[in-house]
C-alpha cells in the first residue's frame, strides 16, 4: 500500500481562510447584538404600550363599570382587524362583556392567571394561532364593589412579521458581508505576498554561472530581511564552496599532470633506442619514485575524504603526551641531523586522542616545519594542559608565511609560496585540519615572515570529548 502524499497547506488560502474566518465572526457579532437590540426595542415599546392599555382599561372599568367597556367593545365592526381583545369576566367566571369573535379565536382558558396591571403588562404570554402572535395578560379590578377579570390580547403580527423579515435582511447582509470580506482577503493576500513572488524570481536567476547574484534585504518587507539576509548568507557559502571546488580540481589535476607526464616522458624517450641495463634501471627508479608519490597524493586524499564522512569513528584513549612527542622527535632525528636542525621537546601531560591519528597530524607539523627552516635553526615540540583541552604546539625559526595567505593555510593544495611545489602537495595542512575537526578540536597557524612559524592544535580533554558525542 501506498501511502497517500499529503500536498503542503497554502500560506495564501489559510490567510484568505482566517480572515473571512474573523471578519465573519466579528460581522455575526455585530449584527447579532444589533438585531437583539431592534427587537428587544420593539418588544419593550410593545409592552409599554400594553401596559397603558390595560391601566385604561381599569380606570374605564372602575369609572363606568363593565358596561361603560361593553359599548366600546360593541362598537368595533365584526371582521375588522383589532390590535386589542378585551373581555371581561366576572367573579363567577361568566363572560360580562368581549371583543367581537374573540371567544373563537382566543377562548378565556388560554389567559395566564391573574396577575396585577404592571407585572402582567412587563411579562406578557405569547400565543401563536392561524399564523398570528398575541401577547396574553390577565388582571383584576373592581368595578361596584365586585371583582371584575379583564384578560387583554395584544396583535403582535405586524411586529412578529417585522421581526421576521429583519432577521432575513440581516442574513442577507452577512451573506454579502463574508463574501465581500472574501474579495478583500483575496486582494490583501496578494498584494501582501506579491514580495515573496519577486523573491522568488529573484531565487531563480541564481545559478552555477550566477553565484554572484543576491538579494538586498533593504528592498523587503521588513518580516523577509531575515530570508533575504539567510539567502544571501548562503549564496556566499555556496560561492566560497564553488571556487575552492574549482581551484581544488585545478590544483588536483596539476599535481596528478606533473608525474604523469614525468613518467611519460621517460618511458618515451627511453623507447627511442636500446637502452643499457643501468638506464632501464634508472628509468624504473624514476617511475617508481613518481608512482610513489601519486600514491601518497591518493592516500592524503583518500583520507581527507574519510575524514569529511558523517560516519567517520575514531578510538581515542589516554595517553601520554610527552611520550608520544619524543618519539615523533626520534623518528625525524636523523633527517633533521642531516640538515643541520634542532628538535626539541617541552612540556608534559596527558592527551585524550586517538593515538594513530595524533602522531599523524604531529608528524606532518614536523615535517613542515624541518622542510621550511634553515640550516641551525630549531624546531620545538610543545605540550601545555588547560582546564578544557591540552595544546600540543610545533613552532620553527623558519621563513614563515604572509599575513595575506594565513586565511587559506588549511585549504587542499593550497602553497603560500609556488617556489615550494617541489616539497609537496600541499595536503599537510588540510589533513591535520581534518583530523583536528574529527576530534572536536582545533588548529590555529601563527606566523611572522622570516621569524617563524607555530602551529597549535588543541585537543578537548576526556570529560568535554564525552560530554559532546
Amino acid at each position: 500500500m501506498f501511502s497517500k502524499r499529503t500536498e503542503p497547506a497554502s500560506i495564501a488560502s489559510q490567510l484568505v481562510f482566517l480572515f473571512t474566518l474573523a471578519a465573519a465572526f466579528l460581522l455575526s457579532c455585530g449584527l447579532g447584538v444589533f438585531y437583539w437590540l431592534v427587537v428587544r426595542h420593539a418588544f419593550e415599546e410593545d409592552n409599554a404600550v400594553l401596559a397603558d392599555k390595560i391601566s385604561a382599561l381599569s380606570a374605564d372599568l372602575k369609572a363606568g363599570g363593565p358596561k361603560a367597556l361593553d359599548e366600546e367593545l360593541k362598537s368595533v365592526r365584526t371582521g375588522e382587524h383589532a390590535v386589542y381583545w378585551v373581555r371581561v369576566v366576572d367573579s363567577a367566571g361568566r363572560i360580562v362583556t368581549e371583543t367581537p369573535g374573540m371567544n373563537a379565536l382566543l377562548p378565556p382558558s388560554i389567559f395566564p392567571r391573574t396577575h396585577t396591571s404592571t407585572s402582567a403588562a412587563r411579562n406578557p404570554k405569547n400565543y401563536r394561532i392561524g399564523g398570528r402572535l398575541f401577547s396574553l395578560v390577565t388582571t383584576t379590578e373592581e368595578a361596584n364593589g365586585q371583582p371584575s377579570t379583564i384578560q387583554v390580547a395584544q396583535d403582535r403580527s405586524t411586529d412578529d412579521q417585522f421581526t421576521k423579515e429583519f432577521g432575513a435582511l440581516l442574513a442577507v447582509v452577512l451573506a454579502f458581508g463574508i463574501l465581500a470580506s472574501t474579495a478583500i482577503a483575496i486582494t490583501v493576500t496578494k498584494r501582501g505576498l506579491r514580495p515573496l513572488a519577486d523573491m522568488t524570481l529573484s531565487f531563480e536567476r541564481v545559478g552555477a554561472t550566477h553565484l554572484s547574484e543576491r538579494v538586498p534585504p533593504a528592498r523587503w518587507p521588513r518580516e523577509l530581511q531575515p530570508l533575504a539576509v539567510a539567502f544571501d548568507e548562503m549564496l556566499d557559502r555556496l560561492e566560497d564552496s564553488f571556487t575552492r571546488l574549482s581551484q581544488f580540481s585545478a590544483d588536483l589535476a596539476h599535481e596528478l599532470r606533473t608525474p604523469i607526464a614525468n613518467i611519460l616522458g621517460e618511458a618515451q624517450v627511453t623507447l627511442t633506442r636500446a637502452r643499457t641495463a643501468d638506464e632501464y634501471r634508472e628509468v624504473i627508479e624514476s617511475t617508481v619514485g613518481e608512482c610513489e608519490r601519486l600514491s601518497r597524493i591518493v592516500d592524503n586524499l583518500l583520507f581527507l575524504a574519510r575524514a569529511e564522512a558523517a560516519d567517520r569513528q575514531i578510538h581515542p584513549t589516554l595517553f601520554d603526551g610527552r611520550a608520544a612527542v619524543e618519539k615523533i622527535a626520534a623518528y625525524y632525528q636523523t633527517i633533521a641531523e642531516d640538515r643541520h636542525v634542532a628538535i626539541t621537546c617541552a612540556g608534559a601531560g596527558e592527551i585524550y586522542a586517538d593515538p594513530v591519528l595524533f602522531g599523524r597530524a604531529v608528524s606532518n607539523l614536523v615535517d613542515n616545519a624541518l622542510r621550511f627552516t634553515p640550516d641551525r635553526g630549531v624546531v620545538q615540540i610543545s605540550i601545555a594542559v588547560r582546564a578544557a583541552h591540552a595544546e600540543v604546539a610545533v613552532s620553527d625559526n623558519g621563513c614563515g608565511v604572509a599575513p595575506e595567505h594565513l586565511p587559506r593555510v588549511f585549504d587542499r593544495f593550497y602553497r603560500a609560496d609556488s617556489s615550494r611545489s617541489a616539497h609537496g602537495a600541499g595536503l599537510g595542512l588540510a589533513l591535520v585540519k581534518s583530523i583536528m575537526n574529527l576530534h572536536g578540536g582545533s588548529a590555529t597557524l601563527n606566523s611572522e615572515v622570516n621569524r617563524g612559524t607555530t602551529v597549535v592544535l588543541a585537543f578537548p580533554n576526556k570529560a568535554k570529548s564525552e560530554s559532546a558525542v
